[in-house]
């Protein structure tokens, strides 16, 4: 499982011009998943983005995570986060789980980050084209595997 974290102080999930999914001050997670993806990686996974001390505190340190923050949680899923571009100039997929694969894992994933969160965590539409806006805070962005847990 990868997913890309954004501290934003805003951001919000389109589908045919109809927002289906927004917040404020928090996170917007990207996440993709691989066939082998299993409920560790979802279980890491939640528990790590909820604990990412992000958030400055009284004295401009990043020592707050999402939760002591009063922030919230937009999730996205994203395949392309699993591309490859080591041969040739057009992406390849192949490593990216497959549609029924994927959406079950995505759908397991933010009901365990809504339950880490102890809130509901709005999201897009799977399998859609989606449009995402955000407003990027810092910026601060990171990107995790759950296969390489730096």
């Amino acid at each position: 499982m990868r997913v890309v974290v954004q501290r934003v102080r805003a951001a919000s999930v389109a589908v045919d011009g109809d927002i289906v999914g927004k917040i404020g001050t928090g996170l917007l997670v990207l996440a993709g998943f691989e066939e082998a993806d299993s409920e560790t990686d979802l279980d890491w996974m939640a528990g790590k983005i909820v604990r990412l001390r992000l958030f400055a505190d009284e004295s401009g340190v990043m020592n707050r995570n999402v939760l002591d923050a009063g922030g919230e949680v937009l999730a996205v899923s994203q395949f392309t986060l699993y591309a490859s571009v080591k041969k040739g100039n057009r992406p390849s997929w192949s490593r990216a789980a497959r549609g029924e694969v994927s959406q079950p894992l995505f759908e397991r994933f933010v009901t365990k980050l809504s339950a880490t969160l102890g809130k509901a965590v709005p999201t897009g539409v799977f399998g859609a084209d989606m449009q995402v806006s955000l407003i990027n805070d810092g910026p601060v962005t990171l990107t995790i595997d759950s296969k390489v847990p730096e």
